[in-house]
């Protein structure tokens, strides 16, 4: 039991690397919707198809996004809804700490 924590850690670990990098996060925030072409998720992003292909390779080879080809197009979607709800429970967790410091940062301006 104690080694199949110990994996688990360690995957989770590889997860949290993945997601590690704002631009990941926004192809995320973009596929949430559906799937999208290569081309779309730049132009949507204002990033070069090389740059967003190197972040699309990380995504789809730790399972983050599944591609679908049809013709000479590939099409990225994220390969389970719990991704989105994962990266939406952090989202708000760090709106809520945003706001807070916000209502500290008054606070103090408010005493001094």
């Amino acid at each position: 039991m104690k080694q199949r924590e110990e994996t688990v850690y360690q995957l989770h670990a590889e997860i949290c690397k993945t997601l590690a990098h704002a631009c990941r996060i926004e192809i995320i925030d973009h596929l949430r919707e559906g799937e999208m072409q290569a081309g779309e998720l730049a132009r949507l992003m204002g990033v070069s198809k090389a740059n967003l292909s190197q972040h699309l390779a990380i995504l789809r080879r730790n399972g983050i996004v599944e591609t679908r080809r049809e013709g000479a197009y590939i099409f990225y979607r994220i390969s389970s809804p719990k991704v989105v709800r994962a990266c939406q429970l952090m989202r708000e967790v760090l709106i809520e700490r945003l706001n807070m410091s916000g209502d500290l940062a008054k606070m103090v301006e408010e005493t001094a």
